[in-house]
């Protein structure tokens, strides 16, 4: 316990980055006055020009749209599209734009706040949802409003993010899931990582999803079981509008208890090349797209980028202890045949490691944490082909195959006094996984909609570990073991259009696991009614499950009889999904959400033992080392009301409030409150984009507020964690005590101009701008023999500049 507590507070000291940054954020005011400086330097020029263009589709099987018609609000702009759906606007003033687009037997789409720069073409994808005919043939007009999800199919807890939200939100730093902890509801689970707490749902229970294929967790420096990390892999130059879900998932998400990540990538430019630069203290970034031939209507996009800190590293420029090393990459390939459908070729990779080597000169070692070396690494890669086809005039057909990949591994050594080293701790991880999924969406009638799919997984995975007890002990081995498995996911859902205020979806999804036959049926149903166009109630239920983490299955125990796996036929744990949301427009563009939920938790993972409080409810990482059973149960519980204006004429801002209770049961039949229940949480998040005469600059002024209720806190037994040398916990007090209040107050500046056929963007983001000392938990320091405060991470700068041409 002692030696994977000093590994978890090793990766834990704060995000690897941040925590670089956090150390030495005096060094960036230089940064400040080199900003104000650059923004004087650009003060006068002409207006540029640039195209808008794209494609018009239906919604369902993303067949194009002929003949619609496409308007420029308020100009005398104005086009249709042709055979393929295609439409296009050169040599528009740079600017931002509002977009019309209305076509025969479809609703009116609108696309507000388009902002076109003189670096980068605006290439759409536009779907149009067919509009509705009742029996006497009236049509009913109407559009898709903002924020709506891209999945029709989800009617509850869901929403739209964009790209441009992770880019301007304050402290997002082009990553969705800390973008994401601005929606109602959701928390950071720790400033030093983007991990999110849901609803009072443990991080590990979060879905990432990648066009249509569940994905491993794609971020930097994570550890197994988690959904998190110290940096997104991911790249925003690949990444279009894409969902978040927060509750009541639609039939075709499986084995997930809290949210899901459902991303979209987005085409290149299959017309001109395109690249952007972009260098910032997380890292330097190159990214190409274009054609692959003229006239061929296929395209690439890549985007790779490397680690500012390892580039200073190599320099011998070690701004910390630490030596810290990240790169990635990110692709997507389009080919488009003419009879045989659309193939495409994406997927990520990233490597992370840091590591801490102790100071070959004992004069040196002021205390003994000085003599440990810790190292550290983690990589994930994703790799899949996507084909897409029309199997007659109702069907659209699309089918991914997916190989991924994720390995880490952290080591622990002492160095003694002659300089050779002891190795204390030694834990790898390796696991692999081959995807085939396919979906089929049918189109009924104007009414009925039907969507089918598969998703088989072939797994395989290792995991060892070795610890030694004490510097005078031999080194153990506690994990070894190999093996392999297959899960299987099957769903459908009918969406079923009652009339043009109604509209109703109902489904059915199954889980099954091979590796010890437990199998779990899902049923998934939502209900929309359009009380005026200014009212919308709508009601979603469904009954999730998840898999337990590989480490909880495997968890290896000896007895005297020997070793034994006894996790290894644990059942899934499950969870009934209700909420009840109402939205009212106030304005044009105010909305005003309010959404009442009730999560009830069943079949979790708690110890066999009386005596232990554990539940696999608290857990967000790591591996458990006690036999467990199916007899926890849980209950999240709340009410989240939101106030959005949407971003119009420069400015934005999302006000959010949630009251909640996260509770669980244990062994012995007792309820306690879970390690995420703070039972409130206020957000505030605003924008305001000050853009001159002529389009061509653009200063930015973003601003966020988070105050939460603190995590709890199980009591540590001092004494008895002396005598032993390790932690110790007052089980009888589990999550008892509550952590102070969390604050914190987050600012990002930016300022954007264009040249002839370029952009330029200068930012500086500030996390924790007050530098306010937020506590995360307190731990046990086995050197020391002391209980210890850990705190959150301080102010960290983040500048960043980028270039599109």
């Amino acid at each position: 316990m002692g030696t994977s507590q000093e590994k978890l507070h090793f990766l834990s000291r704060g995000n690897p980055i941040v925590n670089c940054l956090s150390s030495n954020y005096k060094k960036m005011r230089v940064f400040l006055l080199i900003l104000g400086l650059l923004m004087l330097k650009f003060s006068f020029a002409q207006p540029y020009s640039q195209t808008i263009r794209g494609s018009i589709s239906d919604k369902i099987l993303n067949k194009p749209i002929a003949m619609a018609t496409v308007q420029v609000v308020g100009t005398e702009y104005g086009t249709q599209s042709d055979a393929q759906g295609q439409f296009q606007f050169p040599k528009l003033p740079v600017g931002t734009y509002h977009l019309l687009i209305s076509a025969v037997g479809f609703k009116t789409y609108q696309l507000p706040q388009v902002l076109l720069n003189a670096g980068k073409e605006v290439v759409l994808s536009i779907q149009l949802e067919e509009e509705f005919k009742q029996v006497k043939e009236i049509k009913i007009k109407g559009g898709r409003k903002k924020n709506s999800p891209l999945n029709e199919l989800s009617m509850v807890s869901a929403r739209v993010f964009s790209v441009e939200e992770t880019q301007k939100y304050a402290a997002a730093v082009n990553d969705p899931a800390r973008m994401a902890t601005n929606f109602p509801g959701v928390q950071s689970g720790d400033d030093g990582n983007n991990q999110i707490v849901i609803r009072g749902n443990s991080p590990s229970g979060l879905l990432w999803r990648m066009e249509g294929i569940d994905i491993p967790n794609p971020n930097h420096f994570a550890v197994p079981g988690s959904s998190g990390g110290g940096i997104s892999i991911l790249s925003t130059q690949l990444l279009s509008n894409s969902d978040f879900i927060t509750g009541a998932f639609a039939a075709e998400y499986g084995n997930a208890l809290s949210g899901v990540f459902d991303l979209r990538l987005r085409k290149g430019n299959n017309q001109h090349r395109e690249y952007a630069l972009q260098a910032g203290l997380l890292g330097l970034n190159i990214a190409a797209e274009g054609p692959f031939r003229k006239g061929y209507e296929g395209s690439y996009l890549i985007n790779y980028r490397y680690s500012t800190l390892s580039l200073l590293n190599n320099l011998g420029l070690n701004l910390t202890p630490f030596v810290t090393n990240f790169q990635d990459y990110n692709y997507h390939l389009v080919l488009p045949t003419r009879k045989a459908g659309t193939f495409s070729l994406f997927g990520f990779g990233g490597w992370s490691n840091q590591f801490y080597q102790a100071k070959k000169d004992s004069s040196l070692w002021k205390t003994t944490e000085e003599r440990y070396n810790d190292d550290f690494y983690g990589n994930t890669f994703v790799n899949a082909v996507a084909h897409s086809i029309h199997l007659g005039e109702r069907h659209l057909l699309k089918t991914n195959l997916a190989l991924s990949s994720y390995r880490a591994g952290y080591q622990r050594s002492y160095t003694e006094n002659d300089y050779s080293t002891l190795r204390l701790y030694n834990q790898g991880y390796r696991s692999s996984r081959l995807t085939l999924n396919t979906s089929l969406n049918t189109k009924l009638s104007s009414r009925f909609m039907l969507r089918s799919g598969l998703q088989l997984n072939h797994y395989q995975f290792r995991f060892d570990e070795e610890v030694r007890p004490s510097l005078q002990g031999s080194l153990d081995t506690v994990l070894d073991m190999e093996n392999s498995t297959q899960t299987a996911q099957v769903y459908s859902q009918l969406q079923w259009k009652a009339h043009a205020k109604l509209s109703a979806t109902l489904g059915l999804h199954s889980l099954y696991l091979h590796l010890n036959q437990h199998y779990s049926l899902e049923p998934r149903a939502a209900v929309r009614y359009e009380l005026h166009p200014r009212h919308t109630f709508t009601l979603g239920y469904g009954l999730h499950s998840q898999m337990q983490s590989w480490g909880v299955y495997y968890a290896m125990v000896e007895t005297p009889q020997g070793t034994s796996y006894p996790n290894k036929n644990l059942a899934f744990s499950k969870a009934h999904h209700a909420v009840l949301a109402y939205q009212f427009a106030v304005r044009k563009n105010l909305r005003l959400k309010t959404e009442f939920y009730y999560q009830q938790l069943f079949s979790v993972p708690v110890s066999v033992y009386d005596s232990s409080r554990f539940s696999a409810i608290n857990m967000s990482y790591d591996m458990v080392r006690m036999p467990l059973r199916n007899k926890g149960l849980g209950r999240n519980y709340g009410v989240e009301i939101s106030l959005e204006r949407y971003l119009d004429k420069g400015f934005y801002y999302l006000m959010t409030t949630s009251l909640y209770q996260s509770e669980y049961r244990a062994n012995n039949g007792q309820w306690y409150n879970s390690r995420y229940n703070g039972n409130r949480l206020a957000n505030v998040v605003a924008g305001k984009d000050f853009v001159s005469a002529n389009q061509r600059r653009t200063f930015g002024l973003n601003i966020r507020a988070v105050y939460a209720g603190g995590y709890r806190s199980t009591p540590i037994n001092t004494v008895a964690s002396q005598q032993r040398g390790e932690t110790i916990y007052e089980e009888d007090r589990s999550y008892r005590i509550q952590l102070p209040d969390y604050f914190r107050a987050d600012l990002r500046l930016s300022m954007k101009w264009n040249r002839s056929r370029r952009t330029s963007t200068l930012s500086l983001d500030i996390q924790n701008v007050s530098n306010r000392k937020n506590i995360y938990d307190r731990y046990f320091d086995v050197n020391t023999g002391e209980v210890k405060t850990w705190y959150q991470t301080g102010i960290i700068p983040v500048l960043n500049y980028k270039i599109e041409f």
